[in-house]
């Protein structure tokens, strides 16, 4: 009687191996959002130096234009009163710190926190 080696996995290999990708999946579905967001605070601050490079803009001309270009592209973790922008040698430099928090499973969280900052000459 020849014997022959079992390969594959078992149903129960095959669950805990299901289960642990899922999670990722679960995890990485939860802080897509987070990064979209930022990806858009990124844009807009890109934007302003595009905008402003070179100019000698004023500090309320920039934060209107950070204001209406949160409302339009619909930046809802951070405000255009929470962008800090404040003169600097012979630019101006315009930061967005601020962090988001998303729910992940029970009482387990995702935090991650984006510190932004750009310069504008003048």
């Amino acid at each position: 009687m020849k014997f022959r080696k079992q390969q594959g996995m078992t149903m129960l290999g095959m669950l805990i191996l299901i289960a642990f990708v899922g999670l990722f999946v679960f995890a990485g579905l939860r802080l897509v959002p987070i990064y979209l967001e930022h990806m858009k605070i990124e844009a807009v601050l890109g934007g302003v130096v595009a905008e402003f490079d070179g100019q000698s803009a004023s500090p309320k001309q920039i934060f209107n234009y950070i204001e209406k270009r949160f409302d339009v592209e619909s930046v809802r973790v951070i405000r255009a009163r929470d962008v800090e922008i404040k003169r600097v040698d012979d630019a101006i430099e315009v930061a967005a710190s601020y962090s988001n928090t998303t729910p992940f499973v029970a009482n387990v969280s995702f935090t991650v926190d984006f510190d932004e900052r750009v310069e504008i000459r003048r």
